[in-house]
């Protein structure tokens, strides 16, 4: 085995073992403070809620730990022992060209979703289960794998295909189309997903009238909003944690409650969390967020560009030097990158928060935005006490002490 391969297979374990390390500090700041409430939040939570908070972040902290030295594991393995085998597999039934080469990546993804399994089972039905949360049937959850996995094969391989093409019809400038199809595409899917893919998931019916959708249409209209459309999602048969979110873009923007949302908040903290919303609408941080993810696309196009230009880094494996060998060598290789730039880009995140924050309390008030973030952090169960540095790496938004420390100081 080269060096680069070693190098590859050294730094997928070196992220792997970053991240258990990262959640391990994560456990240890729960664990201390499980008996100890912050002094702001005294008043508004019960020591139940925050030991309850605490081991449901040690829960999931610990089947996060489990996960990822499963996939650490399996991504060793896959590069060292089972690519070999299974291109062997799809060899002997596809002849050389783009189909084989799609089928290789293909049959990995199915392979990767089917061992995730287990893992999604114990999150939905163990913790999830245990701390209230879940509301999803079997049924409900086998429908929603099959359908995923459907949307996988039919979304994933006209992708390769075209990506594979690009590549032996352009070999100069292939990456570079590629990176802008890619943002297009982006651009595109947040029109597609709320028209065609979440209503495969989840119904959709109109916010009834009444004084809070008049509350809320004074408020987009106040602040330039021109949406398609206040909808509410039945996400109450799957979970109880609430949540709202925009989706969409341009013309066809709409404004999305969870039922669990509308059935546990205040007319006033449903529309402090709007306004928040209408804050990164309002200063332009779509956009930002945008920029940003083809920044980041950019770069791992430009990785791709090397990679296949190289020339021999499936061989350095000892493997074949077919280009879905070459995809998938790459893939493993871009986690620990991407683990790395984490905290980049959820200072990024988290300074959009802060400012939508600020907008927010312009619009409707300190007390219903500390409120709001209160009885969602109540209600999801949030830590109120993470560790800092776990924070850098895994919350795009900032812990909801800070935040309200923030606004009140602001």
């Amino acid at each position: 085995m080269s060096v680069t391969a070693i190098s590859i297979i050294a730094a997928i374990i070196a992220s792997g073992a970053l991240d258990v390390y990262l959640r391990r500090r994560q456990m240890n700041s729960v664990r201390a403070s499980r008996d100890s409430i912050p002094v702001d939040f005294r008043s508004v939570v019960t020591l139940e809620e925050h030991r309850r908070a605490a081991d449901y972040t040690l829960a999931n902290a610990r089947l996060g730990a489990l996960h990822t030295i499963f996939d650490t594991g399996l991504s060793v393995l896959w590069l060292t022992v089972l690519l070999a085998p299974l291109y062997a597999l799809v060899a002997a039934l596809f002849e050389p060209g783009l189909m084989r080469s799609v089928a290789f990546v293909m049959a990995i993804g199915a392979v990767s979703y089917g061992l995730a399994l287990p893992f999604a089972l114990v999150k939905t039905f163990k913790i999830e289960a245990a701390f209230g949360f879940n509301r999803t049937t079997p049924r409900i959850f086998a429908l929603d794998q099959i359908k995923g996995l459907v949307l996988q094969f039919v979304i994933a391989a006209p992708l390769l295909f075209g990506l594979f093409w690009l590549i032996e019809a352009l070999p100069r400038l292939w990456w570079v189309i590629g990176w802008a199809a890619t943002v297009l595409l982006t651009i595109g899917a947040s029109v597609i997903y709320p028209m065609w893919i979440a209503p495969l998931f989840n119904a959709f019916r109109p916010l009834p009238d009444g004084p809070m959708k008049s509350r809320i249409e004074a408020l987009l209209a106040r602040c330039g909003f021109k949406s398609n459309g206040l909808y509410v999602m039945d996400a109450s048969k799957r979970s109880s944690h609430g949540n709202a979110y925009f989706t969409g873009f341009g013309k066809v923007k709409r404004i999305v409650f969870f039922d669990t949302l509308l059935e546990k908040h205040t007319e006033d903290e449903i529309i402090s969390v709007l306004a928040h919303e209408l804050g990164h609408f309002k200063l332009g941080h779509i956009g930002q967020r945008l920029a940003q993810s083809a920044i980041l696309l950019f770069v791992i196009f430009a990785v791709l560009h090397w990679a296949f230009s190289a020339g021999g880094l499936a061989s350095q494996f000892g493997l074949p030097d077919d280009p879905g060998i070459v995809l998938m060598i790459v893939s493993a290789a871009l986690g620990p990158l991407l683990r790395l730039s984490a905290p980049l880009l959820n200072f990024l995140s988290r300074r959009a928060e802060f400012q939508a924050d600020a907008f927010a309390k312009a619009i409707v008030g300190e007390e219903d935005m500390i409120n709001a973030l209160t009885r969602l952090s109540r209600d999801n169960l949030a830590t109120l006490t993470p560790d800092r540095i776990y924070a850098m790496f895994y919350y795009s938004h900032p812990p909801i002490p800070i935040r309200v420390a923030q606004l009140k100081a602001a």
